[in-house]
């Protein structure tokens, strides 16, 4: 069973930086896609950016050019460096893995508040 657990998130002032990390346990086929997915109270989950087993990256239009994300295979991690950030990116943040047979797992979450 694949389990993701994300780590880093918290409360940081406008124009500032986070790292989110996603540690997945279990076994994990590639070719695979990780990503961050986040959801803001009132508002639908929406994609934030995904990674390829190659490395190949997809960004949600708000967060090109402050946000990138990134992939460490062997460690079974994904990350996502959270820069200029704003107080409307202030969401659940979760972590999302799409495995080579299509099962989607999810972590459970960490919260991100951008606010002065």
């Amino acid at each position: 069973q694949v389990q993701l657990v994300e780590s880093g998130g918290g409360l940081v002032q406008p124009g500032g930086s986070l790292r989110l990390s996603c540690a997945a346990s279990g076994t994990i086929f590639s070719p695979n896609v990780m990503g961050w997915y986040r959801q803001a109270p009132g508002n639908q989950r929406e994609l934030v950016a995904t990674v390829g087993t190659g490395g190949t990256t997809n960004y949600a239009d708000s967060v090109k050019g402050r946000f990138t994300i990134s992939r460490d295979n062997a460690r079974k991690r994904v990350y996502l460096q959270m820069n200029s950030l704003k107080p409307e990116d202030t969401a659940v943040y979760y972590c999302r893995l799409v495995g080579s047979y299509g099962y989607v797992y999810w972590g459970q979450g960490i919260q991100v508040t951008v606010s002065s």
